[in-house]
């Protein structure tokens, strides 16, 4: 099916499954997973109605950036960033969701400061705590968002997470219960430099139950574009 046919019954579908879940679907972003995606690709998403697209590569996403991919609607990152690419983002994207580790939460401070801005950025949970996965384990959030208000030129807006691949429908919704519930935890704080209003969990593959457990935000990429084409 087209890239429009397949964004039209994923609109359908959050709509459904916020309904069911007694929630409103505009309370729900829908963020393309572009990645290995061309440009014309994107923007025919961007045009049937994402409202977001995210990129996991450094180098991807500057080469769509001189094409216009975007046609100017926000760009998450959302893929594994390593400290000395960080210089590309801070400031060129709206939100860096992928932040794993203290030193990169640094690091983007940094990069910050420089420019004289506030970074938007999403905390990476390892809600599994998967050692192939990266992330803050649950444990940790407490202790960094306790420390997130000396990172003057960072803005936190919430939480992010990759739980494990299910292995039969439902079997993962109890990670995303168990994310919901830090991020509910978290939000009830105030931060100087903070406002906690998105969750950004479920896939192509577990979104329905994202939204049933309370995602703000599901990440589609094959569900999209179809099975991706790696020699892009």
């Amino acid at each position: 099916m087209s890239i429009e046919t397949n964004i039209a019954a994923i609109l359908e579908n959050i709509a459904y499954e916020a309904k069911k879940a007694g929630r409103n679907p505009k309370d729900i972003s829908l963020c393309a997973a572009t990645k290995h995606n061309d440009c014309k690709a994107v923007q025919t998403a961007i045009e049937s109605g994402v409202d977001c697209c995210g990129e996991n590569r450094v180098q991807e996403f500057l080469e769509k950036s001189e094409q216009n991919a975007y046609m100017e609607k926000p760009i998450h990152f959302i893929g594994r960033l390593q400290t000395n690419k960080v210089k590309f983002l801070v400031g060129n994207v709206d939100i860096i969701q992928s932040v794993d580790r203290l030193s990169l939460l640094q690091q983007i401070n940094k990069e910050a400061e420089k420019k004289n801005i506030q970074q938007n950025i999403l905390l990476e949970v390892n809600i599994g705590n998967e050692a192939s996965k990266s992330g803050f384990l649950p444990n940790e959030i407490w202790s960094i968002m306790d420390e997130i208000g000396q990172f003057s030129h960072i803005f936190i807006r919430g939480l992010m997470a990759i739980p494990p691949i299910s292995q039969k429908v439902g079997s993962n919704r109890i990670f995303f219960q168990e994310m919901f519930n830090l991020f509910v935890d978290i939000r009830e704080k105030k931060y100087d430099n903070g406002k906690i209003d998105c969750l950004s969990m479920g896939m192509s593959g577990d979104y329905a139950d994202a939204i049933a457990e309370g995602s703000t935000m599901i990440r589609l990429g094959t569900a999209i574009f179809g099975p991706r084409n790696y020699n892009l």
